[in-house]
């Protein structure tokens, strides 16, 4: 069941990408996307495209398609989950 979901995951990421491709000074340089992350107040954050590819951010994005379908009403990917908890992440995508 995990395998059938991950592509509709990473097809979702792609669609968001091409939306925001499209729009014109965004401030999102090539080879990264815009992630909206909070509980409450999102707030917006540019990270590499090889994070999509890893484990742990693609639980962040399977939870953030449960929550929010394929609908992400910022205009980038909507990911739900603690500040503080992406943070951590995305600190130990950088240190690898």
């Amino acid at each position: 069941m995990l395998r059938m979901r991950l592509p509709s995951v990473i097809s979702n990421a792609k669609q968001v990408l091409k939306l925001q491709s499209s729009k014109n000074g965004n401030g999102v340089p090539k080879g990264h996307v815009a992630v909206y992350v909070g509980e409450q107040e999102m707030k917006r954050y540019v990270v590499p495209l090889s994070y999509l590819s890893h484990p742990s951010f693609q639980d962040l994005l399977r939870h953030a398609e449960e929550e929010f379908g394929f609908h992400h009403p910022m205009g980038g990917l909507t990911i739900p989950c603690k500040e503080e908890a992406f943070i951590n992440l995305t600190a130990e995508l950088n240190s690898h």
